[in-house]
């Protein structure tokens, strides 16, 4: 059977839980938003305890905590406070974060939930009891200089650029996976495809060189958008105006956290702009989703490619990882890609719902931001992931048919493109036209013709000729 505490707040008494380190604030916000289960990824905890060190440290070296004075704390008791908000960054009292993710708006409640944890294990280092907040209090001395509209996203921004990094460095390893293969295809010549049709024939390495430049762009893209959220609006507090922080403190506090966490973090240039507009939030969200559409594309394309393997194109062979039929008996199937997929889609998902909450701020501060470093953190962690599998278990093992890719290459009716420079484009086009009724290739069909004879059809009609690049430097991955 639980046992409780009583605690009060300013609107009254409230059980909770007599081992919770957390307090009225958070119990009301548990029995009031019991909507979906999903609590606060970890990272963002964490980062919520290094936000509170920041600014404790700061608030301590601005002499706000100690000294004399009503509520000012003893030296021993700031080393306290300092440790408690260390071990939440450590993430020893993840489990102590119990608020749903749909809650008040702007993260009210995690914040006081951040709060509430550091100052009960402040106090129980210092001998106290849970719940009685003497001699830290919630909000007197952890949460001094702060409110819930700078911390929450100064947090969201700090665990973002934290998790970032995973999916920079999936997408880069997925492009020199590929680039690669690029250069493993690089002499296989295959026929084009254009509108899904027939088209003149490519290197099947210089296609991967394709997938390899967009993924390695799609990492600059992430990597750029990332670096808008070194700027933060810690310091302005309610609106954007200070009230109740200090002289000097957004510098200050942006120094400790940029010396806690060896990031260049900077205070906001305009402090009413970040605290109206997320729109940094969007620019790196919308970075993820057009990482996730080149991956869908990409997924889409091995997945043809390997069709198959008898009825489908079959130009390329994926590595076997589990039987794709549960009536079927030898049928494969491309897993790895289709779970790629359905990843890149959740993550279009998570984008929407992020630029909802960017735009949906209003006058002088934007609510939603629970809600958009949700989605933004689960958008990075599983795309990051799928992209690993998709690296590991597929791309590193795809294998050429090189007798497929030389069938087509050398059957395509698109090779009559190369004769339009000495017949015009209507006999080419009556040429690719008999081929395609007659079932002969275009080099027989010229030959019978007499176009061109036997010597002179084998050199211009040869597609590994016709698919080298006019400038190959310029489409290197």
């Amino acid at each position: 059977m639980t046992e409780y505490r009583i605690e009060k707040d300013s609107m009254g008494e409230v059980r909770v839980p007599a081992q919770a380190y957390y307090g009225a604030q958070t119990q009301r916000a548990v029995e009031n938003f019991p909507i979906s289960g999903w609590t606060l990824p970890p990272p963002l905890i964490h980062a919520l305890g290094l936000v509170k060190l920041a600014c404790a440290t700061a608030n301590r070296d601005l002499g706000k905590l100690t000294g004399s004075g009503k509520n000012r704390l003893t030296e021993a008791q700031v080393q306290a406070l300092l440790t408690a908000c260390r071990e939440v960054a450590e993430g020893k009292f993840d489990d102590q974060f119990p608020v749903d993710v749909f809650q008040t708006g702007s993260g009210t409640s995690s914040n006081m939930n951040a709060n509430e944890v550091i100052a009960n294990r402040a106090n129980e280092i210092l001998g106290g009891r849970r719940g009685e907040y003497r001699p830290v209090h919630p909000n007197d001395h952890v949460n001094l200089g702060q409110s819930s509209n700078d911390v929450i996203p100064t947090a969201s921004r700090l665990a973002l650029l934290r998790a970032t990094p995973r999916l920079v460095e999936a997408l880069r390893l997925l492009g020199e996976a590929l680039c690669r293969k690029a250069q493993e295809f690089g002499n296989l010549t295959k026929t084009g495809r254009t509108h899904l049709q027939d088209a003149v024939p490519i290197r099947l390495g210089d296609e991967f060189s394709g997938y390899a430049s967009a993924m390695r762009r799609a990492a600059e893209r992430v990597a750029e958008a990332r670096r808008a959220l070194t700027e933060l609006n810690l310091g302005a507090t309610a609106l954007g105006t200070g009230i109740n922080a200090f002289p000097g403190y957004r510098a200050q506090v942006a120094a400790e956290l940029s010396a806690i966490t060896g990031f260049e973090l900077r205070p906001a240039h305009n402090t009413f702009e970040i605290t109206q507009s997320h729109a940094d939030f969007a620019h790196l969200s919308g970075a993820i989703r057009n990482a996730a559409l080149e991956v869908i594309r990409i997924a889409n394309d091995i997945r043809l490619l390997g069709s198959g393997p008898r009825a489908g194109l079959g130009e390329i062979v994926l590595p076997p990882v589990q039987p794709g039929s549960s009536i079927m008996p030898g049928k494969v199937n491309p897993s790895i890609a289709e779970m790629v997929n359905m990843v890149a889609f959740q993550v279009v998902g998570y984008d929407h719902a992020v630029s909802l909450g960017v735009q949906a701020g209003q006058l002088d501060l934007n609510v939603m931001t629970p809600l958009i470093v949700y989605n933004l953190l689960w958008a990075n962690d599983i795309l990051a992931n799928a992209l690993t599998v998709f690296r590991t278990r597929c791309i590193e093992g795809i294998q050429a048919n090189e007798r497929r890719l030389s069938e087509l290459a050398h059957g395509s009716i698109a090779l009559a493109t190369i004769l339009t420079p000495q017949i015009g484009y209507l006999r080419a086009a009556e040429i690719a036209k008999k081929a395609w009724e007659t079932g002969k290739t275009v080099r027989e069909v010229v030959v019978e013709e007499g176009i061109l004879s036997e010597a002179e059809a084998a050199e211009i009609l040869d597609p590994v000729r016709m698919a080298l690049p006019q400038d190959p430097d310029a489409n290197r991955c």
